[in-house]
């Protein structure tokens, strides 16, 4: 059992996996302990591989707007104000240097092809402006929110993310064959779903970045912060707040960093942890 200690001040939470369940509903009963968490003044922040452009379902099931670390730690966004607080961005020259790389270590693996998250200024710019595909990309769900365009115009404007995707790897031997090709220094990379998709980003940039600096901002001590998490994309924000939470489904290498592991049923596990205290 976690070590419950004095209730947080800041509780940072993944959405996918964690937050909502598989119909992308937050359950009612963790609903109502965010609101009773939220009226004695503690701080909800979502801590997505999301762009905010996706997250406002999630938030129209909540009582509160709150500050969110979006794409992995790249944006901070207030979902109140509809502002960007901060974004951190891959160059062109990065971003074409990590691709080049990648695909001379998957030519034998069938490839991969690309995408981009671009920041913008609001979570209502055109969706194909901020999310960018080339012609032969293979999506990993449905979508008619992107702009199509060739690999050059793709890569020439600074982005929160890139994304490489395969038809014939799962994210895991996506991962371990594109993070061996490319320097740390230049890239971050992580994965948060395991259908053949891997989210790089600039180097050093995680949810761990996007907490912390949210923490700084709202003054909170790191010993006072708690995060919740599933997905390789959340092991450094687990490792850095004062108390790490890996749902019950999570995936080895997340569980083996948390300080706590919930029970199986994910739709209650953030609640079960929340109702210590409030």
């Amino acid at each position: 059992m976690i070590a419950l200690g004095s209730a947080p001040k800041l509780v940072a939470s993944d959405v996918d996996g964690t937050l909502i369940n598989s119909s992308e509903r937050v359950p009612q009963r963790l609903r109502d302990v965010i609101t009773r968490m939220t009226n004695q003044g503690v701080t909800l922040a979502l801590s997505t591989g999301r762009p905010p452009r996706w997250i406002h379902y999630v938030l129209d099931q909540l009582s509160v707007k709150p500050i969110c670390v979006c794409a992995n730690g790249a944006v901070l966004y207030d979902s109140a104000a509809d502002e960007i607080l901060a974004a951190q961005t891959l160059s062109p020259e990065v971003m074409a240097s990590a691709v080049m790389a990648a695909r001379a270590a998957l030519e034998e693996h069938g490839g991969v092809s690309i995408a981009v998250e671009r920041a913008g200024k609001s979570a209502y710019d055109p969706a194909d402006e901020l999310f960018l595909v080339t012609p032969e990309y293979s999506h990993a769900w449905p979508s008619n929110d992107h702009g199509t365009f060739e690999e050059a115009e793709v890569l020439s404007e600074p982005a929160t993310k890139l994304l490489m995707r395969s038809d014939y790897l799962d994210s895991k031997q996506l991962f371990d064959i594109v993070r061996a090709s490319v320097p740390e220094d230049q890239v971050h990379v992580t994965f948060s779903m395991s259908g053949g998709l891997i989210e790089i980003a600039a180097p050093g940039v995680t949810k761990a970045l996007g907490v912390s600096m949210l923490a700084e901002r709202l003054k909170i001590a790191q010993k006072d912060v708690i995060t919740f998490g599933d997905m390789p994309n959340d092991i450094e924000m687990l490792q850095w707040a004062g108390r790490g939470v890996a749902m019950g489904n999570a995936r080895p290498e997340v569980k083996a960093v948390s300080d706590h592991i919930t029970r199986t049923n994910d739709d209650a596990g953030v609640a079960d942890v929340l109702e210590w205290w409030f």
